[in-house]
């Protein structure tokens, strides 16, 4: 045996001896996992002075334990327990539908009744008061439970899980940051990529524009690939595919935890026509019969007891029949374009399904498909919505307005929303829905759990209460992880949700979650042990002259006979009514729902609110090239007040185009522009009506000053003013706006310096990277007239 081969077999010998050792040490080590990070050994010391005659320690890493699952957080936003086919509803959902058969539906699992509380509430396994998440972020107030801040005490479960071993990723919609923390001075500590996730590609606040969407990947905003039909729903899901297959490709033994929240079906509803179409006429019946005939095939199904009555329909919204022929057609497309976004959002879903068993990874992993993280949603009013920011600022929009979008509606050209109607239809049984804490339309939602290595039932149905804060006790246990007591050197507020893992492998096992309480905007309700307790203060679709709190009327209900909440027993057991009232304050001063704010649209506004601003009572602000992606929160507010814009620019030989400095987009927003080299002024109504004004004279080449001045008329909010336009001191144009916007721009499109990211304000400066500056902007300059005794 020559020289080399003698060393080689010396080196394999040590390297074995070495990895027996590394395996016994790691074997001794207890490690305590209810303090995270975990922590770590103490490094030895050493005396040797030759690294070649010393044995160098095993090496520290911290793992999942052994056999721990993959887990899989599928959560769709906006549709409720009747829409689904899973759960007896007449839209397809395919994948759910099949995961269902080799899994467990879970017919009496609920969520807060809005989205960013049950989305904070599903993260940490704690309430939604518990954490700051009242309602949600751009509602938040001063008042603890209320505040938009996560403590650093409710540690999230993605953070629980990372430390203990997991890749992390968040792909789709987050929404649990507060409003004012989403700017470049942050502190980025409840962004995603800060709250557990290694990985975070989605859009930070409520909504977003399917087709134009405002992406970040991490904290950086990027800008849409380029691929032909875009739509951010199959992005994400090719984004969570490749992020998957590549940590698997890595670290198979390592287990992922990913959180794959989409956009939809929240509005806007877009979708491809082709997807919309494949429901043609399957709504002209209505949204009475669609109820009806919901309710016999869940019966069918058995997600509903047989004897399950329909509630009643709101009395606000008027009968199908009763409608004119021109709505019923309107109306009927609405709900085509929600379906077939649906039905697309399950393919998508199915796609990342298909991928997990291509990398032979589906069967251990414990895939959650929660369908909504709150009812569907009836804030399209009673005749839908071609811009839904309409609804934000209190402008109803009319059918006849509505009735020439049919062909347009769920493409680029329309921001939409559909009429209520069809919310309730799609939380059949029940009567009421999102926002409307008080009805289980508002709370109930169909949740399906699949995982065949830990699942025995195939096709089983689960009847037992739970909550969306039992997820992430039930992933804990199902991991073998321990709920910490402390995370990142802070004291953790024990997880108050239960796990549901008692449920997985027997259907009769008694109820552990007992006692539950719901507050959304004044809709309160008390859960105990099989009785409900419930007020319903007011409709989604009221936000002003709300009646009083204390003169509220309580209804009391056996859920255990009474599925879908039709038989007020409130007369017949008053004493009973008495102990669950007490019972919900109770729970209400423990959990910091009290003081209870039904407020809505006003909370949008900081000062309102009580919340902090980040420009605080600031009148001017410094602007510079390259200052973009700046939300509405977080930029200058100047609706309802006198504004100025002043842009010192220069202007190259051949003229200069495009947006100097622009808010919002085509559905509501202002931008100051340059087109053929003439500098103009768009205040965008809602996208309902345009005011241009503009220079009549192209500017020379060289430096150049152009300031708009709006004066506002006052007299209350929303009202018009007059638009100056100056260039180098003189007025070259001026005009009228009739109206403004009185309380939001847009929940997703910004304010950028030199382009108009996404969809463009003004017509014919092209989309996107189209509409950046070619001239140079040193800097610009915008003041607002004080808001001191109201505008």
């Amino acid at each position: 045996m020559n020289l080399v081969s003698k060393q080689s077999l010396i080196a394999a010998a040590l390297v074995g001896v070495l990895s027996l050792a590394v395996g016994a040490a790691s074997a001794q080590i207890k490690l305590d996992r209810t303090v995270l990070p975990i922590q770590e050994p103490k490094r030895p010391t050493y005396s040797e002075l030759d690294a070649r005659k010393a044995k160098a320690p095993p090496r520290f890493e911290v793992k999942a334990p052994k056999e721990a699952p993959n887990v899989v957080i599928v959560l769709i936003d906006d549709i409720g327990f009747g829409g689904p086919s899973t759960f007896g509803g007449p839209i397809r959902t395919p994948t759910m539908d099949r995961l269902a058969q080799s899994g467990l539906r879970f017919n009496n699992f609920h969520t807060t009744a809005l989205c960013s509380p049950t989305r904070n509430a599903l993260k940490t396994g704690r309430n939604h008061h518990t954490t700051n998440t009242g309602s949600i972020m751009e509602t938040a107030t001063a008042f603890p439970g209320n505040t938009g801040q996560i403590p650093n005490s409710v540690a999230p479960l993605a953070e629980m899980l990372r430390l203990n071993g997991y890749s992390t990723g968040a792909f789709g919609k987050w929404h649990e940051t507060a409003a004012w923390e989403t700017s470049v001075s942050g502190p980025y500590d409840r962004w995603p990529t800060h709250q557990g996730f290694d990985k975070f590609y989605g859009f930070i606040g409520g909504e977003t524009d399917q087709w134009y969407p405002l992406i970040y990947d991490g904290v950086i905003k990027v800008d849409p690939p380029k691929m032909k039909d875009y739509h951010f729903t199959v992005d994400m899901t090719d984004q969570a595919i490749n992020w998957v297959k590549a940590q698997q490709s890595m670290t198979p033994d390592k287990p992922f935890f990913v959180y794959y929240a989409t956009g939809a079906v929240h509005a806007p509803h877009h979708v491809p026509k082709a997807w919309a179409d494949k429901y043609k006429g399957r709504f002209d019946k209505g949204w009475d019969q669609v109820r009806n005939e919901t309710l016999e095939r869940q019966k069918k199904l058995g997600v509903v007891p047989a004897n399950t009555r329909l509630g009643d329909r709101p009395k606000d919204l008027k009968a199908w029949d009763s409608l004119p022929a021109d709505q019923r057609r309107l109306f009927a497309r609405q709900a085509e374009v929600f379906a077939g976004f649906l039905e697309q959002t399950d393919h998508e879903i199915g796609r990342f399904v298909k991928a997990l068993e291509d990398i032979g990874e589906l069967d251990n992993t414990l895939f959650i498909y929660i369908a909504g993280d709150n009812g569907t949603s009836a804030e399209g009013g009673f005749v839908g919505m071609y811009n839904e920011m309409t609804y934000f600022n209190g402008v109803a929009e009319k059918v006849e307005d509505l009735i020439p979008l049919i062909d347009k509606w769920g493409g680029p050209e329309t921001f939409p929303h559909m009429a209520a109607g069809w919310a309730v239809a799609f939380d059949t049984p029940f009567s009421w829905t999102k926002q409307v804490a008080s009805d289980f339309g508002g709370t109930r939602n169909g949740t399906v759990i699949h995982w065949p290595k830990g699942i025995k039932e195939k096709g089983g149905l689960r009847a037992q209460f739970s909550h969306v804060i039992d997820v992430a006790p039930t992933i804990l246990e199902a991991a073998g992880l321990p709920q910490p007591k402390s995370v990142n050197g802070t004291v953790q507020t024990p997880i108050e949700g239960t796990s549901m893992l008692y449920t997985f492998n027997n259907a009769k096992a008694a109820e552990r979650h007992k006692t539950q309480y719901f507050e959304m905007f004044g809709n309160r309700v008390i859960y105990d042990e099989g009785w409900l307790a419930r007020t319903i203060h007011r409709a989604p679709w009221q936000t002003s002259n709300l009646q009083p709190l204390t003169s509220d009327v309580w209804d009391l209900y056996d859920v255990r006979n009474d599925f879908s909440l039709t038989r007020n027993l409130a007369a017949e057991q008053p004493e009973k009514l008495k102990q669950m009232q007490a019972l919900f304050m109770k729970e209400a001063e423990k959990y910091h729902v009290l003081p209870i704010d039904d407020r809505t649209i006003e909370r949008t506004n900081a000062a309102l609110a009580g919340r902090p601003d980040v420009l605080g009572n600031r009148t001017s602000l410094t602007l510079y090239e390259g200052m973009q992606g700046m939300l509405e929160n977080t930029f200058m507010n100047i609706k309802n007040r006198s504004s100025k814009i002043t842009a010192e620019l220069d202007i190259p030989a051949g003229g200069a185009n495009g947006a100097i400095l622009s808010q919002g987009g085509r559905f509501g927003g202002w931008s100051l522009y340059m087109k053929d080299g003439k500098p103009a002024y768009v205040y965008n109504f809602l996208g309902l009506a345009r005011y241009t004004i503009a220079a009549p004279q192209a500017l020379p080449t060289g430096p150049a000053t152009v300031m708009l001045d709006f004066a506002y008329d006052g007299g209350g909010v929303g009202k018009g003013g007059k638009a100056t336009l100056y260039v180098n001191g003189k007025p070259v144009a001026d005009g009228r706006v009739e109206k403004t916007q009185p309380n939001i721009f847009s929940a997703d499109e910004t304010a950028d310096v030199g382009i108009d990211n996404q969809t463009p304000v003004a017509l014919g400066i092209g989309i996107g990277a189209e509409t950046r500056f070619t001239g140079k902007i040193n800097k610009v300059t915008l003041e607002v007239s004080s808001l001191k005794g109201g505008p």
